[in-house]
């Protein structure tokens, strides 16, 4: 099953086989399939990187003595 392409223009999801947009004839994105993994594989890094600075701020901020 390959992914539908949505234009970037109109929003109308398409075909994976189209090249231009059926509703408003814009020109598809090439890597539309691409997109969706890539967008998940940059938030996956974003959280780790999150998660590996606020460890590294947990243990180098110091303690309140109060």
């Amino acid at each position: 099953m390959s992914a539908q392409p949505t234009c970037l223009y109109c929003q109308h999801a398409n075909p994976g086989n189209e090249t231009e947009c059926r509703q408003c004839g814009m020109p598809l994105p090439a890597e539309a399939a691409l997109a969706g993994e890539r967008r998940l594989r940059r938030f996956t890094w974003f959280c780790v990187g999150l998660t590996i600075f606020c460890i590294v701020m947990f243990f180098w901020l110091p303690r309140s003595i109060a």
